[in-house]
């Protein structure tokens, strides 16, 4: 019989749903501003992969690939990130991978405020896409080992599947209904902001607003009473 799962700090849940947010700012900015790149969901890209490995016209190899191969190694060493916060304070470990993942998309917007011409360099291109696809898998991760349910805060599919297939209509009992809803919301929200931002302001302020509110967001979390016990080890 396996162990039961430690409690969910109260707090956690809202910080995921915000950093949900975040990610819809994160992909409309790469999306919108770098060729129908992703790099907070590996999904589609994996998907547009497959279709310029066929020769498709629009689509190019090298974009996805390193979205992709970016996103394992953020993801690789949040895994060793966490691994050295065990037995730690929660708000410890929380917050160094704020700093990281804030970081990480501030010099991504580094770039993009520093492009010439209104335009995105193919130097500033594939350094917006390496920076935040490592900040995506570094949070990805992250957020994959504190194991909250239904808060992936990035892939959507299996919320929404959870979400019909759980509710009272299919005979179930509308589990965790209100953090999906929260997460399709949030997602939904932080894309549309994002949208906007990139259309009027280019593509640093939707980076500079998701480090933002993942660093602030987290610094309020950590100051609560329950994110002050150790992580399992």
């Amino acid at each position: 019989m396996a162990p039961p799962s430690p409690p969910v700090p109260a707090p956690l849940p809202w910080l995921l749903m915000l950093l949900s947010m975040t990610t819809g700012l994160v992909d409309a900015t790469s999306v919108l501003g770098l060729d129908k790149v992703f790099t907070a969901n590996m999904t589609g890209n994996i998907v547009f992969l497959g279709f310029a490995a066929a020769g498709t016209r629009g689509f190019d190899v090298a974009p996805y690939l390193t979205a992709i191969c970016a996103f394992l190694v953020g993801a690789l060493v949040a895994g060793r990130t966490g691994k050295a916060h065990a037995g730690r304070p929660l708000r410890r470990w929380l917050l160094s991978a704020a700093a990281i993942e804030a970081g990480l998309l501030w010099a991504a917007a580094g770039l993009a405020w520093l492009r010439q011409d209104g335009e995105v360099s193919p130097t500033s291109f594939y350094g917006i896409i390496l920076l935040t696809a490592l900040a995506m898998g570094f949070r990805n991760a992250t957020i994959r080992q504190l194991k909250v349910p239904d808060l992936t805060t990035t892939v959507l599919t299996l919320t929404l599947t959870g979400l019909a297939a759980d509710s009272r209509l299919a005979g179930g009992t509308d589990t965790n209904w209100v953090r999906r809803i929260g997460s399709v919301v949030a997602i939904f929200v932080g894309a549309a902001i994002g949208a906007t931002l990139v259309t009027n302001s280019g593509l640093a302020a939707p980076l500079l607003l998701a480090g933002a509110l993942g660093l602030v967001g987290t610094a309020a979390t950590a100051l609560h009473p329950d994110v002050a016990t150790p992580t399992a080890a």
